[in-house]
């Protein structure tokens, strides 16, 4: 007889998750299964419950891109993990591992990348299914739920600072301090950067203070391209915006330095408003970054396990989802909620 699990489906694109048993999936060769142990909430998981995106996930699906769990069994051939091992399993689910991009570490813009939680169930369950060469290894000092936001708003930021190519003791606007902005100060400061913090909530900001900000700018009072301008003495040398906002993507590039780099993360729908004749005449260069490869992973994963970078969390149980994500969609989440599975 087939096991059963929890899981919270989306049925219906733009309808609440329904919470309903589903069979516990059966790895195969080259397979691996994990127990979940917890399960970062993404403001992609909203997206992909109401199918925003050109490309819909099939229903119905799990979401959840941020699981981490123990794994509980392994399929033939598998030789990268143990039983009882501690894994994530991230946004980045696989990629084919041979075209141009797989071979230059960028398998996250693989043309057959498949995505956790989107083109392959993932984490709102109970049990996850996952490829062994492609998840994140978790730290021993590591717990399950402090890791979970790493493995997605944790490497989203850190690889956008790396590809912001900003060096040690220049200066990096973060523009969003929520979910993802909130780790971005921890991962700059560590990285040796000098920080100025964007965002609209004056609590936010003070939050990024006592994360380390050596600056902060509230969008809202006066121009904050000039008060950028004006901390960092002419402005930032990388930008890194995380807020899902199109005013605030045109407001980075006003604030990146000429010969800088503007690094987008966020998703808004709609189009980038660029302004075309600063781009240009400033030589600022504005770069997309998605996820980051199974290096920076480890790299982040790292940067967590040594105490430089700990994501505030709220835990919430899996019945919950909806309510989160009615929260998400109001902007009422600070940081991160994590769906806590209990032990195993």
């Amino acid at each position: 007889m087939t096991r059963q699990m929890h899981a919270a489906v989306v049925e219906a694109f733009g309808k609440p998750l329904v919470l309903r048993e589903w069979d516990v999936p059966t790895p195969g060769p080259g397979q691996i299964l994990v127990k979940t142990e917890a399960c970062g909430v993404c403001h992609t998981d909203l997206h992909a419950a109401r199918g925003d995106w050109p490309l819909k996930p099939p229903l119905p699906f799990i979401p959840g891109h941020e699981g981490i769990g123990i794994v509980v069994a392994l399929g033939a051939g598998v030789i990268s993990v143990k039983e009882g091992e501690r894994v994530g399993v991230p946004w980045l689910y696989s990629a084919c591992g041979h075209c141009e991009y797989c071979l230059t570490a960028w398998e996250t813009v693989c043309a057959k990348a498949e995505f956790g939680g989107y083109t392959k169930n993932g984490g709102f369950a109970e049990y996850i299914l996952a490829d062994p060469d492609y998840v994140a290894h978790v730290p021993h000092d590591l717990a399950a739920k402090e890791a979970a936001p790493i493995i997605c708003a944790g490497i989203t930021t850190y690889k956008g600072i790396k590809v912001a190519d900003v060096r040690p003791g220049q200066w990096i606007a973060i523009s969003g301090i929520g979910g993802l902005g909130h780790l971005a100060v921890q991962y700059a400061k560590a990285m040796g950067l000098k920080v100025c913090g964007v965002d609209i909530d004056d609590g936010k900001l003070a939050h990024a203070t006592r994360l380390g900000a050596d600056v902060v700018v509230n969008a809202k009072n006066g121009d904050p391209i000039e008060a950028v301008r004006a901390a960092t003495d002419g402005g930032a040398h990388g930008v890194l915006i995380t807020a899902p906002s199109l005013g605030a993507f045109k407001q980075g590039v006003g604030m990146t330095r000429k010969h800088g780099t503007c690094v987008l993360v966020g998703l808004p729908p709609g189009e980038f408003p660029v302004p075309l004749f600063d781009v240009v005449a400033n030589c600022i260069t504005v770069r997309g970054s998605f996820v980051g490869n199974r290096a920076d992973m480890a790299e982040c994963l790292a940067f967590a396990a040594q105490g430089k970078v700990k994501a505030d969390i709220e835990l919430q149980p899996l019945t919950a989802i909806n309510d989160i994500f009615d929260r998400l969609q109001k902007g009422d989440v600070p940081s991160r909620v994590v769906l806590d599975f209990g032990p195993l």
